[in-house]
């Protein structure tokens, strides 16, 4: 039942995100302690702010309120994919070329799980990294189980500075 309401709002949400400016990194419903939640991760150039999450809730809330596509109630959560955002589409590994990222894969590939490196990019459904070593590897896509940026402490600092605040 989640995934098929997932699947109906998922249009939804988009939409007001995009319209926003903003982009939809991930949508996910679950049942928690406290009853159903819907979480929706969005990101821009430059970072979202508190404003912005605020802004995208009064938003969706007010389209899902008035098309009531969620049967029951519901907590509706809206945040930044934070500085170590997860990277799952091909967009995702083309747009961040150039940054750190660590990343497990489902099956042992060389006799390893876990990578770390500067992310060169994806050619032909691979991922492509340049370990500490200074090796590049390849990685099959459909075989990396997750994907993280590296946020690092310059990086940090900047992004916090962009909100006003001190590192």
């Amino acid at each position: 039942m989640l995934d098929t309401t997932l699947e109906r709002i998922r249009p939804v949400v988009r939409g007001v995100v995009e319209f926003a400016g903003m982009e939809l990194v991930h949508l996910e419903m679950r049942r928690e302690a406290g009853g159903l939640v819907l979480r929706l991760y969005i990101d821009k150039e430059g970072g979202v702010t508190l404003d912005d999450c605020a802004r995208v809730s009064r938003q969706v809330s007010a389209q899902l309120d008035s098309e009531d596509p969620i049967p029951g109630r519901y907590t509706l959560e809206v945040s930044s994919p934070g500085l170590d955002r997860a990277l799952t589409s091909d967009q995702d590994f083309v747009r961040f070329a150039g940054r750190q990222v660590r990343l497990t894969t489902i099956v042992p590939l060389e006799g390893r799980r876990n990578f770390a490196g500067r992310l060169v990019g994806l050619h032909e459904a691979t991922v492509r990294l340049v370990l500490e070593d200074g090796q590049e590897v390849g990685i099959p896509k459909d075989h990396i189980a997750k994907a993280r940026l590296v946020a690092d402490h310059e990086q940090v600092g900047t992004h916090l500075a962009a909100r006003g605040r001190h590192a």
